[in-house]
């Protein structure tokens, strides 16, 4: 069964739950997010039931926000406990502790990150919410000088967005310090099936604009980054579902690949990427349907689906206000100008930006010899596409 939540479901999905009559848990909010006629709704006890009586129930949350729900009515299971090893980046660290016995990671009370002895920790370190989502709350500090600056900013940045997503979601009373992790960073969505062997259906290259940029603006996919990662992400997704025994469980994963070693930045338990976006463009990009995918326990046939893709770029671009203009003071956003700037935008998908800091989420096809129009987006703040109101002297 899924669970539809906010903040976003897609007409992809919509489609796709419907037409394979797959279930849908009637949440109210599930109610409220214009599923489509047709579409199998359960009731929220039918659904409880359903979680007791199988032992091979395939569960996925388009959102973390619906943890909360399974927390609650699914404590019977093993479930919440699984969820709580990924959702918590210190019981993470502390899982994945016998993969990488040398990380460097300290948990930290939200009132005492100003009282902190930073010349005790190594540094560059990231600092972000042990229970986060979206890169909210995250700085690199690479400097004694860098600290105080970047707490008032993340205090500032939790304070504005806590009312937006649940404590399940986004809790700020806690916050994890851990080592720097260098090198390419990539997002992987995968599953372990009924079995527990992991299977991949997506690799993106997460690209940034410079050292210390922590943004989430381009993720990227290709013939190129798939078949080059493949092998090592699915040995890696599994060593780590192994530690935690994970079964029926969709996945999305960070990590990076430093030194040639591949470490984790987080897994985010009982979804692919969120806002219904990297289980898309695997769509887009090469025509399987990693939902129905994982519902069905099947796997890509990674040889057929990269054929011709040969040369060419898919690309996610999160079109985050990185403006330093308050959502209140933008009038709109010029959409026409920004897909001007690309030569082939496969769909554009605009988020009410005053509720939730983002303007939207654009997916692109690029040849790779065009790389520059990707660059280019990496490097703007954006102010270019937004209209702001004119103040009188």
């Amino acid at each position: 069964m899924f669970f539809a939540d906010k903040p976003y479901i897609s007409d992809f999905f919509k489609q796709t739950v419907r037409d394979n009559d797959i279930p849908v848990v009637g949440t109210r909010v599930a109610k409220n997010l214009g599923l489509y006629s047709g579409t199998k709704i359960i009731s929220e006890e039918q659904a409880i039931e359903m979680a007791r009586m199988s032992g091979d129930l395939r569960i996925y949350t388009t959102s973390e926000n619906a943890i909360g729900w399974i927390a609650k009515h699914l404590a019977f299971s093993d479930l919440p406990e699984k969820i709580t090893l990924f959702k918590d980046k210190v019981k993470f660290r502390k899982l994945t502790h016998p993969l990488f016995p040398e990380f460097y990671f300290k948990e930290i009370c939200v009132e005492d990150l100003k009282k902190i002895q930073i010349k005790d920790i190594p540094l560059p370190f990231i600092i972000k919410p042990a229970v986060g989502f979206f890169s909210m709350g995250v700085r690199k500090v690479t400097s004694h000088a860098d600290w105080l600056g970047a707490v008032d900013s993340i205090l500032a940045e939790m304070d504005k967005n806590k009312s937006a997503y649940p404590e399940a979601v986004l809790n700020t009373s806690s916050f994890i310090i851990e080592q720097c992790i260098e090198g390419d960073e990539y997002a992987f969505d995968a599953y372990f099936n009924a079995s527990g062997e992991p299977v991949v259906l997506s690799i993106l290259k997460h690209t940034f604009a410079s050292e210390t940029d922590v943004s989430d603006r381009v993720y990227t996919t290709s013939k190129e980054i798939i078949e080059e990662n493949l092998d090592e992400f699915t040995i890696f997704a599994g060593r780590v579902g192994e530690l935690a025994q994970l079964r029926n469980f969709p996945v999305h994963i960070e990590v990076r690949r430093e030194n040639g070693i591949l470490l984790p930045i987080e897994v985010n338990p009982m979804r692919f990427g969120g806002w219904c976006t990297t289980a898309d463009i695997s769509f887009m990009a090469y025509g399987f349907n990693p939902y129905l995918y994982y519902f069905l326990q099947q796997k890509p046939n990674w040889d057929e689906a990269l054929k011709g893709k040969e040369g060419k770029l898919y690309s996610l671009v999160v079109l985050d206000n990185s403006t330093g203009v308050s959502v209140d003071d933008i009038t709109a956003f010029d959409f026409e100008k920004l897909l001007s700037n690309f030569e082939k935008p496969m769909e554009l998908r605009k988020i009410n930006y005053k509720e939730h800091s983002v303007f939207g989420f654009l997916f692109t096809e690029t040849r790779e010899d065009n790389f520059i129009e990707l660059k280019r987006i990496l490097d703007s703040n954006l102010t270019e596409f937004i209209s702001v109101k004119h103040t009188e002297a």
